[in-house]
């Protein structure tokens, strides 16, 4: 059951005179519920290609079919409204709104998509990431760790089919990001969301079922991780 088919996707950028050719070729097919991680140095192209098959971003050329939705054929307007239909989003940056409290920076993805509960849900997600008593607090009150629960609480509030997390632990320490790595599982289980992680961290890719490496803007399949015999 594929969620996301990409094919033969390029995507080059023209500098001064020169064509940068950011991905090439690349192919890759995600299966529903499945946790996958992308692996690669930086500049190898995995944060263009998240954009892309997250629907931020076009391709030069290739197919995106994100849900059986052609993305690289759709506008930014159609492009928006898959995301907001199927995609859940986190981010390094954690890029929750300064002016909004915790809860309604949660709120905000269940109200654009205008649902009735948005409130009672975003209390249910506050409690599930540890953030109870901290709802009405603004995220400049809020510790690195604290913002990026607010942040993943966001992503899974409209119960998106698939979620894209681009580096989600590179802006905390070892033990925060330990911690946000178990919550982020254990709402991908509870969830049956599809999980697409962007990393640098060995440990957080080997939790995922499986690891794809780009290198220069090729993308290489990596087997499954062998389970070791103790």
């Amino acid at each position: 059951n594929k969620i996301l088919d990409v094919r033969q996707l390029n995507k080059s950028v023209n500098l001064s005179s020169k064509t940068i050719d950011i991905l090439q070729n690349v192919s890759l097919e995600v299966n529903a519920g499945e946790t996958i991680a992308i692996v690669g140095s930086s500049g190898s192209g995995k944060t263009t290609l998240l954009s892309i098959i997250a629907g931020l971003d076009i391709p030069t050329s290739g197919e995106v079919y994100l849900k059986g939705q052609a993305l690289h054929l759709a506008d930014e307007e159609a492009r928006a409204a898959i995301r907001g239909q199927y995609v859940g989003f986190i981010f390094q940056q954690f890029l929750l709104i300064p002016s909004l409290t915790a809860k309604e920076n949660i709120m905000l993805p269940a109200e654009l998509a205008n649902m009735d509960n948005a409130e009672v849900l975003a209390q249910e997600l506050l409690a599930k990431v540890g953030l109870s008593e901290r709802g009405d607090h603004f995220p400049s009150q809020l510790s690195g760790g604290e913002q990026q629960r607010v942040a993943i609480a966001r992503a899974f509030i409209t119960q998106p089919d698939i979620l894209f997390a681009d580096e989600p632990t590179g802006n905390l320490d070892n033990t925060t990001g330990a911690q946000i790595e178990n919550l982020l599982f254990e709402l991908h289980q509870q969830a049956g969301t599809t999980l697409v992680v962007v990393t640098h961290d060995p440990k957080l890719a080997e939790r995922c079922q499986r690891q794809v490496v780009m290198n220069n803007g090729h993308l290489e399949e990596q087997p499954a991780p062998l389970v070791e015999v103790v």
